[in-house]
């Protein structure tokens, strides 16, 4: 069975990102997609400390929800990141959390599906869709997209409730990303994955 993977970036774990997460999940089930839900907001996660420690262990350095989380991404074919937003962007926790996550991670996240679904009161959801949306197109994972940006909007749960077109873009959002995941096993099926070169790697050293 396919399996999605969560990500609740809010501090709050019924607030705003949660109704709107759970709207997808509804839809998962009835596509038989199985799902799990990880509460990162309510955990102190902190930044990448660009240690390299990560490249000779596997893991990051710092043992918390990152490395519990990190075998669970392995496995699931698609990760949502939901979050809040602070200040028109991310809230802080999330972005620490998926820095650490997907540079600490040496597996590959190839033809995994993204998406990113962002919650606020009235502005900073476009600019936060794009930035969680970067974390998906530099690892190679497809990006599910519905029929409006990933976004509810309302200062509560229950105002997200009245959000109709945007429980509606959540609903078709997981039906999109649903059909990726089938779409991609199947044709990993015919034709094998599409080749990834990693030859090249232009870092100017010599600063010319």
């Amino acid at each position: 069975m396919a399996k999605v993977l969560l990500l609740n970036g809010s501090p709050r774990a019924d607030g705003c990102t949660a109704a709107a997460l759970d709207e997808m999940i509804k839809v998962f089930n009835d596509e038989g997609v199985e799902t799990e839900v990880i509460q990162v907001g309510s955990h102190d996660i902190r930044g990448c400390t660009a240690c390299g420690k990560c490249s000779q262990t596997g893991k990051c350095v710092f043992d918390d929800l990152v490395n519990e989380t990190a075998p669970k991404f392995e496995e699931a074919d698609g990760l949502v990141a939901g979050c809040p937003v602070y200040f028109g962007s991310p809230n802080g926790t999330l972005l620490s959390f998926l820095d650490r996550l997907f540079f600490s991670t040496g597996f590959s996240k190839h033809m995994k599906v993204g998406a990113a679904v962002v919650t606020c009161r009235r502005s900073g959801n476009s600019a936060s869709f794009d930035v969680l949306n970067k974390y998906f197109t530099i690892s190679g994972m497809p990006v599910a997209s519905s029929t409006y940006w990933n976004q509810v909007h309302g200062f509560g749960a229950e105002d997200v409730k009245k959000d109709l077109e945007g429980l509606q873009t959540m609903r078709n959002l997981a039906r999109n990303m649903s059909f990726l995941i089938k779409a991609i096993a199947d044709a990993k099926e015919r034709y094998g994955y599409p080749e990834m070169e990693r030859g090249s790697f232009t870092s100017f050293p010599d600063g010319k």
